[in-house]
């Protein structure tokens, strides 16, 4: 009879494990994506707008799928989605940048890594093609976490980055916003609450988690329309736009940078997870609905954690996003 027992607990201990190890096994990778979040309503696009922004989300997955089934790093794959949404204008980065108030396209990016925690970005450019890759580049190829301006162009000509003129940014769906928007900021019957939706709109992002267990994230943006004096968001600050830390998550955010900035709110999430042992999920929702949304920040972000969960977290009515893992992919735009 003792020996009965012995072995009905070595089975029950022996399920118990299976089940833990199970419900603990991450996924070979996985990949989630932004195109920025905002007033984005069902109303608001055209069939043949909406199903442009789906195939460009799936797209972009495909392509960092691509990298990480094969056995490429979290970085690569960030670095080649977000080019390719730099390179779409349908985004507000690179090509689909919106105008400030003067009249031109000013980008920023960063992106991180999660092993060792490295770090790179670049903030109000102008003719990078690809900031992505001027801010990776920052991160690898020199001792410093940011550069801006005409310091950050200089440094990506020395090093063969592509560059462009100005005018490769500009696109006629953007100018008329510009212009647009510019109306109604000289118009006194206009309230400014209906000026800040206008401008809130954009950024893209990455996170990914590879096969060898390391998190990147990545966010490029053309920041507010009509922004005025050189103004920066959160996009290229390291902690409030963008995280990346293999013993918690990675975040990539979008929305009204100036909250993201004050909250601090990618490294917050990731204390969450780190600190207290929250979901990821909970800890984005916690972050982007009541720390945020109480003080009227709006905006939303993507993450991934180490066990390969993954987050989507908005308080405004829609934002672009997808994600992909082994065998399941999906995109989404509405709330």
């Amino acid at each position: 009879m003792k020996h009965l027992h012995l072995l009905f607990l070595c089975c029950l201990s022996w399920v118990f494990t299976s089940c833990k190890e199970k419900q603990n096994k991450r996924p070979e990778y996985a990949l989630v994506i932004h195109g920025g979040a905002g007033v984005i309503l069902a109303s608001d696009l055209s069939d043949e707008e909406e199903k442009a922004y789906y195939f460009s989300l799936d797209t972009a997955l495909q392509i960092g799928e691509n990298i990480l089934k094969n056995g490429g790093s979290s970085l690569d794959a960030v670095e080649a989605v977000i080019v390719f949404l730099e390179n779409d204008s349908l985004f507000n980065a690179g090509k689909g940048a919106v105008f400030t108030y003067e009249g031109k396209n000013e980008l920023d990016a960063s992106v991180m890594f999660g092993k060792d925690k490295t770090a790179g970005s670049v903030a109000g450019v102008t003719t990078i093609k690809n900031p992505i890759k001027a801010a990776r580049a920052v991160m690898e190829r020199s001792p410093h976490v940011m550069m801006v301006g005409t310091g950050a162009e200089s440094f990506a000509k020395e090093i063969g980055i592509e560059m462009v003129d100005p005018s490769y940014f500009f696109t006629t769906r953007r100018w008329n916003s510009h212009i647009e928007l510019k109306n109604k900021e000289n118009n006194p019957s206009v309230t400014k609450d209906s000026i800040d939706v206008d401008k809130k709109k954009g950024t893209v992002g990455c996170v990914a988690l590879d096969k060898n267990g390391n998190i990147s994230a990545g966010t490029s943006t053309g920041g507010m329309t009509n922004k005025k004096y050189n103004r920066v968001g959160d996009s290229p600050l390291i902690g409030a736009g963008t995280y990346a830390d293999n013993q918690s998550c990675g975040i990539s955010c979008t929305g009204h940078g100036e909250y993201f900035i004050r909250f601090s709110v990618a490294k917050d999430v990731a204390a969450l997870v780190e600190y207290k042992n929250m979901d990821i999920r909970a800890a984005a929702d916690e972050v982007i609905h009541q720390k945020l949304g109480k003080t009227g920040g709006e905006g939303g972000l993507i993450g991934i954690d180490k066990q390969g969960n993954i987050a989507m977290s908005f308080n405004t009515p829609g934002m672009y996003r997808g994600y992909c893992i082994p065998g399941k992919k999906e995109t989404f735009i509405y709330k």
